[in-house]
């Protein structure tokens, strides 16, 4: 991984950088504090070039242009924020995104930070320079070679600040939250004969230096608990399964945990049930939701959230080999209950199956909450604008998509019902794995819902959000990290002590 950014903050004193960012609004008036630093021509430059370039302020537009004569520094960079009634909406996270998107490797640049009706306080601070480190992530640790030369080098980058020692401290927060992303964005970059099940448990491992609990549960542990649902996807593939339980203690002793559960098939063949060849590359993604619960495990300990957090995930290889779980195979689950193996591409559902149900009987939480890329059919329902959201309790489900919406990391709700359970029911077992190709991101959904018991829950369907990213203001990774300040965002909001 390559974290461009060099992020450093100072006072509104002096230029320094060769980039000069300034923030206007429709008005295309510079702020007081940024065309003290720019110049007194600045704003006649602005204004005539804004004019031939019809560049009008809209929020998160830009407009590069040459510095006066003169000026400390090489070029003016304005960015826009929009018309000051619409300033309660504009998303700060984005706005450092889209300022990180004017910048160029090698250059330095200094950001003022100061809005044409105000100035900018440490928490909006913190999120434009969070907003800076997501948008200059990029996986390039296997590229021995650069193709653009310009494309190469780190991104100093300084934040003129009112009162940077305020926006230090509220750093540290949004740096915990930025860590977390780019881990998770990380292992899912990761290629499949890197990141097998247990290299990801060591990986997991390192959170202990945060200061979290990591325990490492084996096959034949996993054999002595009973998970053979799980342990049936991994058995054609030469690499072991693993599970990972991680603990977060950061509130009192009595308080009750909240539990976040992730699915982390390394790689996804689809097993005896083959998937096409065409694709099967993006397959390495297939544990987006492991990826999220570790990062989001990381984010919570460099913030020192004040809430106890359990993180388990599973991690499994599917492969099709001559040991590998057969169509027609019947196992039974940790839960006691059989499943009927319809499909043994339908194979997250399996080991969250077994997850799920440890997570709720061993730790009791006060929710749980798994993510998983589990299915083709939420991408047909909610393309990659939103996640996938199944729950059995309306609370859970109203503060994850008010987190959501807080985020930008969206969420919709789908629905749960009797009739849709039946689905799965099995001639020959007490449940079967798949229903077919109806309502199949429901199905999985229905299907989950038989390992929790009554204790609050959540299943986020991140196949269209958790891989294969489209481009945004905060990330051009084709692993995005989502679904870490969602959840960060929901302990912060509801769940701290």
């Amino acid at each position: 991984m390559s974290q461009r950014l060099k992020l450093e903050i100072k006072a509104l004193d002096a230029i320094e950088g060769r980039d000069l960012v300034v923030l206007v609004s429709d008005g295309l008036t510079l702020p007081g504090p940024a065309e003290a630093l720019a110049g007194a021509e600045a704003q006649a430059l602005l204004t005539r070039a804004a004019a031939a370039e019809r560049f009008k302020g809209k929020a998160l537009s830009g407009l590069t242009l040459p510095a006066p004569e003169g000026a400390p520094y090489e070029r003016l960079i304005a960015v826009g924020v929009g018309a000051a009634t619409d300033r309660a909406d504009l998303d700060f996270v984005k706005l450092g995104g889209a300022i990180a998107g004017r910048l160029a490797a090698g250059r330095s640049a200094e950001v003022i930070l100061a809005l044409p009706d105000g100035g900018i306080d440490a928490k909006h601070a913190a999120e434009i320079a969070l907003g800076l480190k997501l948008r200059s992530y990029v996986f390039d640790r296997y590229k021995t070679k650069s193709k653009d030369k310009d494309d190469t080098g780190s991104i100093p980058v300084t934040l003129r600040a009112a009162d940077p020692a305020a926006v230090k401290k509220a750093l540290k927060v949004s740096d915990a939250i930025a860590a977390g992303v780019v881990l998770a964005r990380d292992l899912v970059n990761e290629p499949p004969n890197v990141l097998y099940p247990e290299e990801f448990a060591d990986r997991a491992k390192k959170l202990e230096k945060l200061g979290v609990e990591v325990e490492v549960l084996d096959e034949k542990e996993l054999k002595k608990i009973g998970m053979r649902a799980l342990l049936g996807v991994g058995q054609g593939s030469r690499r072991e399964s693993r599970v990972v339980v991680m603990r977060w203690n950061g509130a009192g002793k009595g308080d009750e945990p909240v539990a976040f559960v992730g699915k982390g098939v390394t790689f996804d063949t689809g097993g005896i049930s083959l998937k096409p060849g065409a694709g099967m590359e993006d397959m390495k993604g297939d544990m987006a939701g492991a990826a999220c619960v570790v990062g989001l495990m990381h984010a919570l300990a460099a913030r020192k959230a004040k809430v106890n957090a359990i993180g388990v995930i599973g991690l499994v290889e599917n492969m099709p080999d001559g040991n590998a779980q057969r169509p027609g195979d019947i196992v039974a689950s940790l839960s006691g209950q059989t499943i009927e193996i319809i499909n043994t591409d339908a194979e997250g559902r399996l080991v969250l199956a077994d997850v799920l149900w440890y997570t709720q009987d061993r730790f009791k939480p006060r929710f749980m909450i798994n993510l998983a890329t589990l299915t083709g059919a939420i991408l047909v329902a909610l393309a990659q604008e939103n996640a996938g959201l199944f729950s059995n309790n309306d609370e859970l489900a109203q503060r994850l998509t008010a987190a959501g919406l807080a985020t930008g990391e969206t969420v919709w709700r789908m629905p749960l019902d009797k009739a849709y359970d039946k689905m799965i029911d099995s001639k020959f077992a007490d449940m079967k794995n798949s229903a077919g190709r109806y309502a199949g991101s429901i199905t999985a959904a229905q299907f989950l819902q038989r390992h929790v018991n009554d204790t609050a829950w959540a299943h986020l369907d991140i196949a269209g959000t958790g891989m294969a990213a489209k481009d945004s203001e905060i990330n051009r990774s084709w692993g995005p990290g989502w679904g870490v300040r969602l959840l960060d965002r929901l302990v912060k909001d509801h769940y701290e002590s």
